[in-house]
């Protein structure tokens, strides 16, 4: 092979483009491409805390949800209570509106039986006017005799 001046110009050609490439192109692909890791390196971290933080809320969310449940549970439990305490204070006040009513009733009962047991009392002592005169066939007067009539009531 002969090294002839083909060879050379090419060499330093190439020595040329070589040069060129490290002194001019070279160093804007590194920077890019060190901005790019750089970007990505960030973006990893950012995923990182936003995974983080979505860990985060996720258990505060839980810790929510559990106390809200709890509370929702007590209040239940308040409003049964509630509810059985006016259940048991609407029995009791039924139970004394029924024996009120059951007083009145049996108060009502007594005055009917006293109103029937005198106007008994006072046909009685008519028919027993009556009966004494027919037996006797005569009148008897009755505000005369009133106190006969009374007694013979008042037994009967």
């Amino acid at each position: 092979m002969d090294i002839n001046m083909t060879l050379i110009g090419q060499s330093i050609a190439m020595l040329v483009f070589v040069w060129f490439c490290m002194k001019f192109i070279w160093p804007p692909i590194m920077n890019a491409i060190e901005e790019r890791q750089t970007e990505i390196a960030n973006g990893l971290a950012a995923a990182e805390r936003g995974q983080q933080s979505l860990d985060k809320a996720k258990a505060e969310a839980a810790e929510i949800v559990d106390d809200a449940r709890k509370q929702a549970t007590t209040i239940l439990d308040q409003a049964h209570a509630r509810a059985n305490e006016i259940v048991a204070d609407g029995k009791a006040n039924g139970v004394k509106e029924r024996e009120r009513q059951i007083a009145a009733a049996r108060s009502e009962v007594e005055q009917e039986t006293n109103r029937a047991r005198e106007e008994l009392r006072g046909q009685v002592s008519a028919i027993a006017v009556a009966s004494a005169e027919k037996i006797l066939r005569r009148e008897i007067d009755s505000k005369a005799h009133e106190d006969i009539l009374s007694r013979l009531a008042a037994e009967l």
